[in-house]
C-alpha cells in the first residue's frame, strides 16, 4: 500500500568520554597527564535515494540510533568518532522537526540532510593541566547527542496532475498518454494512491500524477482525495478531467465547480497553477454533442482562461493533441529554483530553521523545598560534562560558575555557602571557597 507518511524517532550518538591518564616520565609529576579526548558521536542523516518510491519501509521501522564516540585512551590517543548514520528517503519527502521549528526539503538524488547533530566529546584531563594544578585527576564525559521525533511527509515529484471527480476517467487517460497501469474499472474510487506515468518527445520527459478522485469537502479531509492533495502541490500544470457523460447523472458544470472549489480551499498556490481542461469519455456521446459542450466551456471560463480539449481514452481521440498541449504549456524550469549544491556530490537539502533565541543566559529560582535551581544551556552542558562526586571536578565547575556569573547571581537570590544548588537535573551542595 502506497504510504506518503511516517513518524520517525532519531537519535545521534553520545560524544565519548575524556580519560584521566599519565604518563610515566622521569622529573615530571605523576608523570604529567596524557588523557586523550573522547570521540564525536555520529549524526543521523536523511538522504535523498532515487530508487525509493514511498515512506512504506518506515512503518516496519522507526527508530533510529547512531554510534556513540569511542573513549580517549592513555598517550593522548583520541577516541573514534564514527560515520554518521544514513537513513534513505524517496525524492520529494519533506522533514519537519516541530520542537525545534526546522524543516527539510530533499527534492534532488543525493540530497543531504543532517536532523541530529552527534554529542561532543569530553576532554582529556591533559586540557585541564595549568601552574597550579599539574596533576588533574579529572576528565570531561561525553555530550548526548540530538534526539526528538520527525514528522516526514511525501510530496510526488510530478510536473503534471490529472485531477477531477471519481470515475471522471483519469486512470484511462494516464494509460493512453504513458506506460503506467493503473487499475482501471467501471466504478468510482478505483484509485485508492496516486500513479505516475511519464509522457516523453525528442525534447523532454515531464511526469504526471494520477490523484485519487475528489469529492465534495476533500480539503476538509472527506473522501480519499484529501490525502493526495499535497502530491500536486509541486506540479506545474494541472490537467482538469471532466466526464462528459457522468454515471451518476450529474451535471458537469457543478461537478467542475466541486473540484475547482476543493482546489482553491486546499491553498498552496493550486488555485493559481495554469490547466488544461480535458472533456472525457467523448466516444459516449455523439460527436456534435461533445464539440458543443468543448464550445460552450471555452465561452464559460473566458478568452485563454483554459485550453478546452475533447478526449476519448478508448477511440483515442484528441489524445496527441492533449500530449502536444502538455508539453508546450509546462514550463521549462519549476517556478521556484532549487537551492545550490553546498559540494559536488553532496548537496544540501533546502531547509529552514527558527531559532528562538541566544543559549548562552542563564536564570536562577528558589524552589520551595530551599534548592536553587539554576537554568540554562551553557550551565547545563557544563553539568553535564563534570562529575561533581570528584572534589578536583567540583572544584573546576565552581570556578567556572564563578567566571559565568552564576554564583553572584545566587547570592543575589539569597544563597548561601553549603546551601543545594540544582542543575540540568544534577543536586549538589555548592561551598565556592570552601576547603
Amino acid at each position: 500500500m502506497f504510504s506518503d507518511r511516517a513518524r520517525i524517532f532519531v537519535q545521534a550518538g553520545r560524544g565519548g568520554d575524556g580519560v584521566v591518564s599519565f604518563r610515566r616520565e622521569a622529573h615530571v609529576p605523576r608523570g604529567g597527564p596524557d588523557g586523550g579526548d573522547g570521540g564525536r558521536g555520529g549524526d543521523v542523516v536523511l538522504v535523498c535515494d532515487p530508487s525509493l518510491r514511498d515512506l512504506q519501509s518506515f512503518r516496519r521501522r522507526t527508530h533510529f540510533k547512531a554510534a556513540r564516540g569511542g573513549h580517549g585512551e592513555g598517550s593522548n590517543r583520541h577516541g573514534a568518532s564514527p560515520a554518521p548514520l544514513e537513513v534513505a528517503v524517496p525524492p520529494g519527502t519533506t522533514v519537519e522537526d516541530p520542537e525545534r521549528g526546522a524543516r527539510w526539503d530533499l527534492t534532488q538524488p543525493g540530497h543531504r540532510a543532517r536532523v541530529a547533530r552527534g554529542g561532543l566529546g569530553g576532554r582529556g584531563n591533559r586540557h585541564f593541566a595549568t601552574a597550579t594544578r599539574q596533576t588533574p585527576r579529572f576528565a570531561e564525559r561525553g555530550l548526548p547527542g540530538e534526539e526528538g521525533w520527525l514528522g516526514l511527509r511525501l510530496r510526488l515529484l510530478a510536473d503534471v496532475g490529472l485531477v477531477g471527480l471519481p470515475n471522471a476517467g483519469k486512470s484511462s487517460l494516464l494509460a493512453r498518454i504513458t506506460r503506467a497501469h493503473p487499475k482501471v474499472a467501471d466504478y468510482p474510487f478505483t484509485t485508492v494512491e496516486p500513479v505516475l506515468g511519464t509522457l516523453e518527445s525528442e525534447e523532454r520527459q515531464l511526469v504526471i500524477a494520477d490523484i485519487p478522485g475528489l469529492i465534495e469537502g476533500a480539503s476538509e479531509g472527506a473522501g480519499l482525495g484529501h490525502e493526495f492533495l499535497a502530491h500536486i502541490e509541486r506540479t506545474r500544470l494541472l490537467v482538469h478531467v471532466l466526464d462528459l457523460a457522468p454515471f451518476d447523472g450529474s451535471d458537469p458544470v457543478s461537478n467542475h465547480a466541486t473540484v475547482e472549489r476543493e482546489l482553491e480551499q486546499h491553498g498552496a498556490g493550486l488555485a493559481g497553477l495554469p490547466r488544461i481542461l480535458c472533456l472525457s469519455k467523448a466516444d459516449l456521446v455523439p460527436d456534435d454533442e461533445a464539440e458543443a459542450a468543448a464550445e460552450s466551456w471555452r465561452e464559460r471560463l473566458g478568452e485563454g482562461a483554459l485550453e478546452v480539449m475533447v478526449t476519448s481514452a478508448a477511440t483515442g481521440r484528441g489524445l496527441e493533441d492533449l500530449k502536444r498541449a502538455i508539453l508546450e504549456r509546462v514550463p521549462p524550469e519549476p517556478v521556484a529554483a532549487a537551492q545550490a549544491p553546498a559540494a559536488p556530490g553532496e548537496p544540501e537539502a533546502e531547509h529552514r530553521i527558527y531559532r528562538p533565541g541566544a543559549e548562552e543566559g542563564f536564570s536562577v529560582e528558589r524552589a520551595p523545598d530551599g534548592t536553587f535551581r539554576v537554568l540554562g544551556p551553557r550551565v547545563e552542558r557544563l553539568i553535564a560534562r563534570h562529575d561533581t562526586g570528584n572534589d578536583e571536578a567540583l572544584q573546576y565547575v565552581e570556578d567556572r560558575l564563578r567566571g559565568l556569573g552564576v554564583i553572584s547571581a545566587l547570592e543575589a537570590a539569597g544563597f548561601r555557602p553549603g546551601d543545594d544548588v540544582e542543575i540540568g537535573g544534577v543536586v549538589f551542595e555548592l561551598d565556592p571557597g570552601g576547603t
